[in-house]
């Protein structure tokens, strides 16, 4: 591709910096001061249903979060999903609310504010939030894969990169 001209040069530069820039910079979306963002990746499947390893994981999540407070559970209304925070939500007392996947990373910034919440998503939607919100390093895409995003009072995050394993 050759550029005539110092404009198309300037455009071609311009568009590069943005598709290197995290998305929270361009969409200026982040967690709010205070807030603790718990990601996990749905347990292991086989089509829409959890495996046996999956089930497993699913109960060994509740014993990964053990101490850590918990105000929300929230995922999209697949049944995977669903399946791998019912039995955090049993054992919490706390109902999993489901959340429309569109414009999920402003969604789960909203409704995790000053709170500490957890949401059980998919590779798709859990790329969105990590992308859309400009947090370091890769998502949690891999099962077991368990993430604690907490901010400080500054609206700095820290993540705390965990799995969930069984054997």
């Amino acid at each position: 591709m050759h550029i005539h001209n110092r404009r198309g040069f300037l455009i071609l530069g311009a568009s590069s910096l943005v598709a290197c820039t995290p998305m929270a910079r361009i969409t200026g979306q982040r967690l709010a001061p205070n807030s603790r963002l718990i990601v996990y990746r749905h347990a292991d499947r086989e089509g829409e249903d959890l495996t046996e390893r999956g089930i497993a994981r699913a109960a060994a999540f509740v014993d990964a979060l053990d101490g850590v407070p918990i105000e929300a559970i929230y995922s999209p209304g697949i049944q995977r999903n669903l399946d791998t925070a019912a039995p955090l939500a049993r054992a919490r007392g706390v109902e999993i609310t489901r959340v429309a996947v569109s414009h999920i990373a402003r969604r789960i910034a909203r409704l995790s504010a000053g709170r500490s919440v957890v949401w059980v998503g998919n590779q798709g939607n859990l790329r969105e939030i990590w992308d859309e919100l400009g947090l370091e390093g890769p998502p949690p895409l891999e099962y077991g894969d368990l993430f604690i995003v907490e901010t400080d009072a500054s609206g700095t995050a820290r993540i705390d990169r965990r799995r969930v394993e069984i054997d």
